[in-house]
């Protein structure tokens, strides 16, 4: 697969302070199939059992993009130019509704780059895309993403059996009448 820089996709590019999350490029394939085929790493997500497995979820994703008009963007470190992760809004054939969803590669851990891109994703969400409601599905004893969608003000609504993924916990956001009145990075503050 050549690694140009051509989109594969009408996906916008947004920015936030570190970041640029874009639509998915070939360049990006080595790093999100590197992600998908590192067991650990990608258990909460549905890790990927070869490499073959993993080029098709590259590929459905770009088919998502085009089905629905969303999908993951790439995470794009904005002083380097590498891919860090991935975000963005998935709702693929049964899942309960549009999920807000995040990863984070090897070495990308511990900066704050989950937060940033997905209070940006799920502002795209809320502000261009006219959604109303996300959840966040997350593997029972993923802490690390229960404590960012908590975070990002999510609550826990729900176990549910997810077609994929077996027993899920489904996380609710707040609507974009209190996300969109956060101001510009969708950040939940508590009351002190």
């Amino acid at each position: 697969m050549p690694l140009t820089h051509a989109p594969l996709t009408h996906a916008p590019v947004l920015d936030t302070q570190h970041l640029i999350l874009r639509g998915p490029e070939p360049r990006d394939a080595e790093a999100v199939m590197g992600f998908l085929l590192d067991q650990g790493r990608a258990a909460g997500f549905g890790p990927a059992a070869n490499r073959g497995e993993a080029w098709r979820w590259f590929a459905l994703n770009i088919g998502h993009w085009h089905l629905h008009g969303y999908g993951y963007f790439t995470i794009e470190h904005r002083d380097t130019g590498t891919p860090a992760g991935i975000t963005g809004v998935w709702n693929p054939e049964g899942w309960p509704e549009p999920e807000l969803g995040w990863v984070v590669f090897s070495g990308f851990e511990g900066r704050g780059i989950a937060h940033e891109a997905a209070s940006r994703a799920r502002r795209y969400a809320y502000e261009d895309l006219g959604l109303t409601t996300l959840t966040s599905n997350i593997v029972p004893g993923n802490t690390r993403s229960i404590a960012l969608a908590e975070r990002l003000g999510a609550w826990f609504e729900r176990e549910y059996d997810n077609i994929s993924m077996g027993r899920d916990l489904l996380y609710r956001h707040p609507g974009p009448d209190v996300v969109l009145g956060a101001g510009d990075d969708g950040r939940i503050e508590a009351d002190a």
